[in-house]
């Protein structure tokens, strides 16, 4: 084995699909059963959610399913990102749906350039439900819609009225995933998708499923990591998912420049100031965007609270963003920080306890270090 045959099975970075999807066991049999459902003819039993800090495989885990069903002649799947879509005329455009509003109602639609324009009659739902539901009952339709946080509002309704309609009468199935503010961009669309939809909280894993993801990309590649090196990998890495894939990175490289069937720990321990100089990179990246958002005070405060505990409450949450604000800080610059330190993944609920934990594990600790005190 050498460096310049081999790849790692390894996939750190946002987005990526893992070489093994551990401790997701539950979200998939969701899927499959979702689209069971749809295979069948049937509407979907429920649409579906995904919500949670980045770093923890909501994409992936959307990769997944696309990966799932790609090639089933069964199903019609299709990618979308929130951000694409600025008009209603984009969705019409990516899902190829123009064909199907000319044949419900031509009368109806106005195409000028890449533009739509719809007429909504007030004994009839919008179009665009129509055309969705044409379309599925032709061949069951899936959209995996990523980062469902970006969508514009007007936007957001538009779509997500339209996917409740077709749902009710077709076998279609819209899926969602986002950071964990989803649920408030979600009611600035007037939409009650939040409420309707089955909810999956995508956090860290648990310590066998973070054993998992490392050991079995390694022995499907005949390596193997003493329980010693397993546990020091799982452990340093809190079970955040990029940095369990950071970790198996930085262990297969050492094997393939020591020529090592076997990884210990003290190859392990060989390799922390490669993985630590890594996720610091990436807390960087995190401090640098509360720094451009001026919320380095208040981001510190949050930090400061959790020193003595795991989780806090909603008042002691705004207890210290109030404090890092400074006392000019009105109720609205508080709310507004809150909710970005929600939206970035600073802190989450990750049960339904009405308490807040860190999204990401250990970068309280990088921001007391970097950030100055008051």
């Amino acid at each position: 084995m050498s460096v310049s045959t081999e790849l790692s099975p390894f996939q750190p970075g946002t987005g990526r699909r893992p070489p093994y999807l551990a401790g997701r066991e539950g979200e998939q049999s969701l899927f499959r059963s979702h689209f069971e459902a749809l295979r069948r003819g049937r509407s979907a039993p429920a649409e579906i959610l995904l919500y949670g800090p980045r770093g923890n495989g909501k994409t992936a885990l959307l990769r997944w399913a696309k990966r799932e069903v790609d090639g089933d002649d069964g199903l019609d799947a299709h990618w979308l990102v929130g951000s694409d879509i600025p008009a209603p005329a984009d969705l019409v455009a990516r899902l190829g749906l123009g064909s199907w509003l000319r044949k419900i109602a031509p009368e109806n639609v106005s195409f000028a350039g890449v533009g739509v324009s719809l007429r909504r009659d007030d004994d009839r739902p919008p179009l665009l439900a129509e055309a969705l539901e044409a379309r599925a009952k032709a061949k069951p339709l899936l959209i995996l819609l990523d980062e469902a946080h970006t969508l514009k509002p007007e936007v957001g309704q538009w779509i997500l009225n339209a996917a409740q309609a077709a749902g009710s009468e077709a076998p279609f199935l819209l899926v969602l995933a986002g950071t964990p503010d989803l649920r408030a961009r979600l009611s600035e669309m007037g939409a009650s998708f939040w409420n309707r939809a089955k909810k999956l909280r995508i956090g860290r894993l648990d310590e066998r499923a973070a054993a998992e993801a490392i050991r079995e990309p390694l022995e499907a590649e005949d390596l193997v990591i003493t329980d010693e090196a397993l546990e020091h990998l799982v452990r340093d890495s809190h079970g955040y998912p990029f940095f369990v894939q950071l970790w198996g990175e930085a262990v297969w490289a050492r094997a393939v420049a020591t020529s090592r069937r076997e990884i210990g720990v003290e190859d392990a321990r060989a390799c922390q100031a490669v993985f630590d100089e890594q996720r610091d990179d990436y807390y960087s990246d995190r401090f640098h965007e509360l720094r451009e958002l001026r919320l380095l005070q208040p981001a510190r405060a949050v930090a400061e609270t959790f020193e003595s505990r795991p989780v806090i409450t909603d008042s002691e949450l705004e207890a210290a963003v109030r404090r890092g604000s400074g006392e000019a800080a009105g109720d609205d610059e508080v709310a507004a920080a809150a909710r970005e330190f929600r939206h970035l993944g600073l802190v989450w609920q990750a049960g339904t306890r009405q308490v807040w934990e860190p999204g990401i594990p250990s970068l309280m600790d990088y921001i007391l270090r970097e950030a100055p005190a008051p």
